[in-house]
């Protein structure tokens, strides 16, 4: 994918707090954004992060075309990395973007491949998501197949410098039932209704076959096929991934809230220069994955910063999928922030209302 230049989070010495509410909220919620000791994780991050528990150990994935896989003890120290073995050698290169491990210890991963050689004489790729299984703790896995993938013909004069198409940069979430996973990933080709951050699912009994039993959300129905379907977008990009000025939101990570008993969604914003810049941070809730239009309003935490923001939990057993109250936030390998969230909070915190 790409590898953006570091750019400091602290935009004031002091802790911030922002007042978010909206219709869609049971109750007003305070987002306190607190300055923390610095934390740079020993690994290049070039992609979400996934996490999960497995022998007592914190496991990461990290990826910059080839995954690699870090232990890590509760209290965070750096216990060592593997290599991951992987039977998809046409498939490079790949990151691993999302895990979910089954009650059987089945750990079931997805990840974001680009395609090259789309465009002649241009280094424009498309890229496609495929899911992966591994019975062994993420030490090696099975390629199942590209599950999602564009319908959307390379546009070769795409100006923002890395897609002539595709779908990509993604999370997979549960639903609370345990009867769905959901893809969030980003929809970089065909017209602009359909760019954006677009939504797909996988029934839970699919996870052993998933070619072809991926179905993209469209047009308020879960009916279009993974591979070739079309989308309406969450959050519809604004200016197209051709234009060089796009203006769009991509990358969302999304972990279960169990505090707010919501999921959280933490958004990557390009606008509006050349270059893919990232003009901030942004923050948005759901109650119901079921419901894609239920997202509300992203809003913005952070100006700038640097590509991936990815939230880990602070609580037992939580991780990049599943925090609490607490958790720490990230952007690639880095973290200088504390994330706080208090429900049913009133007006007398210095704020600003940022969901109307």
């Amino acid at each position: 994918m790409r590898r953006f230049p570091r750019r400091s989070l602290f935009q004031a010495a002091a802790a911030t707090s922002l007042l978010l509410a909206g219709a869609r909220l049971s109750a007003q919620v305070a987002l306190h954004l607190i300055p923390a000791d610095p934390i740079s994780l020993p690994m290049l991050v070039d992609s979400n992060t996934p996490a999960f528990w497995r022998d007592g150990e914190l496991r990461l994935f990290s990826s910059t075309g080839a995954p690699v896989l870090h232990h890590f003890s509760a209290a965070l120290e750096w216990k060592g990395a593997s290599a991951v073995e992987l039977d998809a050698d046409g498939r490079a290169p790949m990151w691993i973007e999302s895990v979910w491990q089954a009650g059987d210890g089945a750990l079931y991963a997805w990840y974001h491949h680009e395609r090259v050689d789309v465009c002649p004489d241009s280094p424009l790729t498309a890229p496609e998501i495929g899911a992966l299984v591994s019975r062994d703790g993420g030490f090696s896995f099975t390629d199942l197949g590209i599950v999602l993938s564009s319908g959307a013909p390379p546009d070769c004069s795409a100006q923002n410098g890395y897609f002539a198409t595709g779908e990509g940069d993604f999370s997979v979430i549960p639903d609370r039932d345990g009867q769905f996973l959901y893809f969030l990933f980003g929809s970089y080709g065909g017209s602009l209704a359909e760019q954006g951050v677009a939504i797909a699912r996988i029934a839970v009994s699919d996870l052993d076959a998933p070619v072809g039993a991926v179905w993209k959300f469209y047009a308020g129905a879960w009916d279009q096929p993974g591979i070739g379907g079309r989308v309406t977008p969450v959050f519809p990009a604004q200016t197209a991934w051709q234009d060089a000025a796009t203006d769009a939101f991509w990358g969302p990570s999304v972990h279960w809230n169990t505090y707010l008993d919501r999921y959280v969604m933490l958004l990557n914003r390009s606008c509006c220069e050349p270059g893919w810049p990232q003009e901030g941070v942004y923050l948005a809730f759901a109650g119901e994955l079921g419901d894609p239009l239920s997202w509300s309003a992203p809003v913005k935490i952070l100006d700038g910063g640097a590509w991936y923001p990815w939230a880990l939990g602070l609580g037992p057993g939580e991780t990049s999928s599943t925090a609490g109250q607490a958790l720490r936030l990230f952007t690639s390998e880095f973290s200088e922030w504390t994330v706080v969230f208090e429900k049913d909070a009133g007006n007398g915190l210095e704020s600003r209302r940022l969901i109307r």
